[in-house]
C-alpha cells in the first residue's frame, strides 16, 4: 500500500490547450513554469478531475475542449493510493445528435462507472489557488465551499451528502411555487432535508475537530500561522445542542412552519446552505478578515499545509497537493521555507509559477517544467 496519493503517469487528449501531452513526474515536488495562458494550471485541473465534481475551476465540461480539436476531452492517468495502484479516466463528449451533456465518463481500471461519484475516497487531493485569495474576505458560499472541500478530505462521502440536500431543496423550493403543494409530498421531502441537513452539519464539525485537535499537537511557530477554525450556522448549533434524531425532527418542524416565508423568498431561509466558516489568526488572536494581505495569504497556505498534515496522522497517507501561483507573493525566505515544508510532508506536490527562477532552491526531490503553448520540457 502506497503512503501517499500520487500520480505517476499523466495523458491529456484534447484539454484545454493540450492536443495531446503526457507527464511521467520523476520527483514528489512537480514545478511548473510558464508564462500565463501557457497552459500550467490546465494541467492542475485535469489532476483536480480524477476526483469527483468539477475540478478546481469549476467549469461546465463542455468548456474543457480544445479550440480547435475534436470536440470532446480525455484525462487518463495511473496513480498510486492507498488502496493500490490503479488506472483512472474521465472523459467528456458530446451526443451523436449534437447535445451536451452535463455530465462526464469515469473509467477506473478500464471498467465504465455510472458516475463521477465512483471516484470518490480514490484520490485525496487539496488545492490552493489565486481565486481563494480573497476567501476571508469574499462571499460566505465561498468559504462554505472551501469547507467542504476540507471535510471531503476527512470524509470521502460528505460531497454526496451536501449534493442530495441541495437536490432536495431544489426540488422543495419548486414544489412550494406551485399554486396548491402536494403538503404530503412537501412532509417528505422535508423529512429527508433533515436527515441530509444533520448528517452535512455532522461532518463539518468532525473535520473542524480533527483539524483542531491537530494544530494543538503540532508546532505553531513558522512562516505559515495557525488557524482556529470554527462554523457560524444555527444548523450546527442544532446538532452541537441536540442527538441527531432529534436535531432532525426540531429542523424538520421549522421547515414545515417556514413554508410561507420559504415560498415568499424562493429559496429555504434556514439550513445548512446558511452556514458560514469563521478563521481567526491563531497566534494574533485576529479575524482572519481583518489581517493584512500578506498574512492571509500565508494564514491559507498554513491552512492547506495543516489540513494535508492532519490527514496523513489520520491516514497513514499524505494526499496530493495542486498549489496554483503559490510562490507568486512569497519573498525568497518564505519560499525556501515553503518547499521545505512540502518536501517533509511526502505528498505529491504539483505547483505552478510565472519563471522558473520562483523555484531555485527547491532541492532535489523536485523537478522543473517549462510550459509552453501545450508543450512540456524539463528545465
Amino acid at each position: 500500500m502506497a503512503n501517499r496519493t500520487a500520480v505517476t503517469r499523466l495523458t491529456l487528449t484534447d484539454f484545454r490547450n493540450y492536443a495531446h501531452v503526457r507527464l511521467e513526474p520523476r520527483q514528489p515536488l512537480v514545478a511548473l513554469a510558464g508564462a500565463n495562458g501557457a497552459g500550467k494550471t490546465n494541467l492542475l485541473e485535469a489532476v483536480s478531475l480524477l476526483t469527483p465534481g468539477r475540478g478546481l475551476r469549476g467549469v461546465e465540461f463542455p468548456a474543457l475542449a480544445r479550440q480547435g480539436g475534436s470536440g470532446q476531452w480525455a484525462v487518463a492517468a495511473s496513480v498510486e493510493t492507498p488502496q493500490g495502484e490503479m488506472e483512472l479516466g474521465t472523459g467528456w463528449r458530446p451526443t451523436e445528435d449534437g447535445e451536451m451533456p452535463s455530465t462526464r465518463a469515469v473509467m477506473i481500471d478500464g471498467i465504465q462507472q455510472k458516475s463521477a461519484g465512483s471516484l470518490a475516497g480514490l484520490m485525496r487531493i487539496v488545492w490552493l489557488t489565486p481565486a481563494m485569495d480573497r476567501l476571508f474576505q469574499g462571499a460566505p458560499g465561498d468559504r462554505r465551499r472551501f469547507l467542504d472541500r476540507m471535510v471531503v478530505l476527512f470524509d470521502a462521502e460528505h460531497a454526496g451528502r451536501v449534493n442530495a440536500f441541495e437536490k432536495l431543496m431544489r426540488e422543495r423550493n419548486a414544489l412550494l411555487a406551485e399554486p396548491n403543494p402536494d403538503a404530503a409530498w412537501l412532509s417528505s421531502l422535508e423529512m429527508q432535508m433533515a436527515e441530509s441537513a444533520v448528517a452535512v452539519s455532522a461532518a463539518r464539525l468532525a473535520a473542524i475537530n480533527i483539524l483542531a485537535r491537530h494544530v494543538a499537537q503540532s508546532e505553531h511557530h513558522g512562516p505559515f500561522p495557525w488557524a482556529a477554525l470554527s462554523i457560524t450556522g444555527a444548523m450546527e448549533d442544532l446538532v452541537m445542542q441536540h442527538p441527531a434524531v432529534e436535531a432532525e425532527d426540531i429542523y424538520r418542524r421549522e421547515l414545515a412552519r417556514s413554508r410561507a416565508a420559504d415560498r415568499a423568498a424562493g429559496r429555504a431561509l434556514a439550513g445548512p446552505h446558511r452556514s458560514d466558516l469563521h478563521v481567526v489568526h491563531g497566534p494574533k488572536a485576529m479575524a482572519a478578515e481583518f489581517c493584512s494581505t500578506g498574512e492571509q495569504k500565508a494564514l491559507l497556505i498554513g491552512l492547506i499545509l495543516a489540513q494535508a498534515r492532519a490527514a496523513r496522522s489520520l491516514f497513514g497517507a499524505s494526499p496530493l497537493l495542486l498549489l496554483d501561483e503559490i510562490a507568486a507573493h512569497l519573498d525568497p525566505a518564505r519560499r525556501g521555507a515553503l518547499f521545505r515544508l512540502l518536501e517533509s510532508l511526502g505528498s505529491q506536490v504539483f505547483m505552478t509559477g510565472t519563471e522558473a527562477s520562483l523555484f531555485d532552491g527547491i532541492g532535489a526531490s523536485a523537478v522543473v517544467y517549462q510550459v509552453d503553448g501545450g508543450q512540456l520540457s524539463e528545465s
